[in-house]
């Protein structure tokens, strides 16, 4: 892909850090999204936020004919689950947390009290039996606040249900990659605030309502898509959200398609995906030679496509994604390029769209 000229400016790279730096862990989104909301009222006519902490900016929000762009904002951590005698923590997921990075990783505990630190420990390599070595599962995988006892942990504010994420930083890789956690996918929250800047800064007069929607608990099950869809009805939703890159070792073409970074966003097809909307999106990248790529979704996209698209009596819905190295890990990692990419396509998109269009139409 030939590199443009950036679509960013100084105070979107800025947004960025500060968005992708904070924790979002599912259902307790509320410290992010108030971020993301701050960033997007310059550009939108009105918000509102669901019982569960959906943020949704609106631009026309007297038109009957509605449309949304979507993200979530959650991204996966942990639980306290046992507080040993000793003082060591055990561990339940919130969301697709990966256990086997766990191992010398250090956390942030959230807690009425603030936040405390701690480690993942581990024994030390010269003590392993390497005949009989373990892996690390949610049985032994544990936390180290540094603490002697059940009582001394709990006089730090930690208990039972107390929340936790990784201590990693968005940083970048070779002027080519964003590297973090939770690019998985408020990567997507951010393109979706992008693309609200442009049609303000650009003095675009939409005929329809627009919706911008960053919805929480996508990763334990699509809730907050599933609830915001019956709320809002919209006649259409592009939804955004990552997918594999396929091209480092261990991945499989073969099982999860030929997609790379680097090469543009990757339109989907499936059940969920309504054909004409995509033949919209399509029509949108080629007229503005946007590159993209192409998966198959088969029975579920397993994003937030799929909560739209058969909400209420059907929503016309298409997923437009973002590659992505390791996923749900510290490093996640997107090329900068594609991340514009996807942006200019879901503006391009929307810009096509007619007021009161019928995607169910068949000629």
């Amino acid at each position: 892909m030939a590199k443009t000229k950036s679509i960013l400016n100084a105070n979107s790279t800025k947004f960025l850090y500060q968005y992708l730096n904070n924790s979002s862990p599912t259902g307790f989104e509320s410290s992010g999204q108030k971020i993301w909301l701050n960033y997007i009222k310059p550009y939108i006519d009105d918000y509102f936020v669901d019982t569960y902490g959906t943020v949704v900016g609106v631009i026309n929000p007297k038109a009957e004919y509605k449309v949304v762009i979507e993200a979530h904002a959650d991204e996966i951590s942990w639980f306290v689950h046992y507080i040993t005698k000793e003082g060591f923590v055990y561990l339940r997921r919130n969301g697709g947390s990966d256990h086997q990075i766990a191992p010398s990783k250090r956390v942030n505990i959230y807690t009425e009290k603030g936040i405390v630190k701690a480690v993942f420990g581990w024994p030390a390599i010269h003590v392993r039996d390497a005949a009989k070595e373990e892996t690390p599962t949610l049985k032994n995988i544990f936390l180290d606040l540094g603490c002697k006892s059940d009582k001394e942990v709990e006089a730090l504010g930690v208990h039972v249900g107390c929340v936790i994420t990784y201590e990693d930083e968005l940083m970048e890789l070779n002027d080519r990659y964003y590297v973090g956690r939770a690019l998985d996918n408020r990567i997507g929250g951010f393109m979706i605030a992008e693309v609200a800047r442009l049609l303000k800064e650009h003095k675009d007069k939409l005929p329809f309502g627009l919706y911008i929607v960053n919805s929480v608990q996508e990763e334990v099950g699509l809730n907050g898509a599933t609830m915001i869809a019956r709320k809002i009805n919209p006649n259409v939703a592009i939804v955004t959200d990552v997918c594999h890159d396929t091209q480092t070792p261990m991945m499989s073409k073969i099982a999860s398609g030929d997609l790379a970074c680097g090469k543009g966003p990757v339109l989907s097809y499936g059940p969920a995906v309504q054909n004409n909307l995509l033949k919209l999106v399509i029509d949108a990248a080629k007229k503005n030679k946007i590159e993209f790529q192409r998966q198959a979704a088969s029975r579920v996209t397993g994003t937030d496509t799929d909560a739209f698209a058969f909400a209420t009596d059907g929503i016309a819905s298409a997923l437009i994604s973002l590659p992505l190295r390791y996923m749900h890990t510290t490093v996640e990692s997107v090329h900068k390029q594609d991340v514009e990419e996807v942006i200019k396509l879901i503006y391009q998109s929307i810009k096509a769209i007619k007021n009161n269009q019928d995607f169910r139409y068949l000629k």
